[in-house]
């Protein structure tokens, strides 16, 4: 069975270039959700269901359970195709994406939520600006950090919008499912995110029954801060089930 990795915002599948170069299996697969450096279907409307529905019917083509992968929205999206098709996932890893009613959305996801305010941020974001600003407040290398901003183009940013606008009460929504995943899960989270504070990653393993949380001397990014970690990380879990 295949790995499938998923990303998250404002990211693309090159999120896990650096992890996927220490891995040692073949069958590894990242994807770009739609709108995120892949085209929308017709009549695509980016909530958040909709990236689950997508999920589903993409996963249901491979024909076998899968290990899933998520990081930031890939690890929420990943986990509610966890809850819904268990027969999709063998296993499944993520971390630094909250699922808690508990959890209060960052400072940027609610200028996002907000319908003025977010479209006056998109329209006013510039690359080189933005990259700065994911270096220096989120530790990520400035490199990477000018990539990534340079892969925001204006698809992802309506994608964005309308993801966030769609999960705003996303932890109470979402929470509950939780507990009734039943695959092997394993929890890793960069434990000086301030965007999604460690709290919720010891919350969502507890949510989950995962055996342990593996608390990452990083930020929010540890697939890009530490890919050979992360690699080592899954590998291992992986190799257990």
């Amino acid at each position: 069975m295949p790995a499938i990795l998923i990303h998250g915002v404002p990211d693309t599948h090159h999120v896990w270039d650096g992890v996927r170069q220490h891995l040692t299996r073949p069958d590894v697969e990242a994807w770009d959700l739609p709108g995120f450096g892949a085209p929308r279907p017709a009549g695509f409307g980016s909530a958040k269901e909709e990236y689950v529905d997508w999920l589903i019917r993409r996963l249901e083509r491979i024909g076998e359970p899968v290990d899933l992968v998520g990081h930031d929205w890939g690890c929420i999206l990943t986990l509610r195709v966890a809850y819904l098709r268990p027969d999709l996932v063998r296993t499944w890893a993520g971390g630094n994406g909250p699922i808690n009613s508990e959890y209060v959305w960052h400072p940027l996801a609610k200028i996002w939520q907000d319908q003025v305010e977010g479209d006056r941020f998109m329209s006013e974001l510039r690359a080189e600006p933005f990259a700065e600003g994911l270096a220096a407040g989120f530790d990520v290398p400035i490199g990477l950090a000018r990539e990534m901003a340079g892969r925001v183009d204006e698809p992802m940013k309506d994608a964005i919008l309308r993801l966030y606008r769609s999960a705003v009460t996303l932890g109470a929504e979402w929470e509950p499912g939780l507990s009734a995943v039943s695959a092997p899960c394993l929890v890793f989270w960069g434990a000086l995110d301030p965007a999604c504070q460690i709290e919720f990653g010891r919350k969502l393993g507890a949510s989950l029954h995962a055996p342990a949380v593996i608390e990452m001397d990083c930020n929010h990014w540890p697939v890009l801060q530490r890919p050979a970690e992360v690699a080592e990380i899954l590998q291992g879990h992986w190799s257990t089930q």
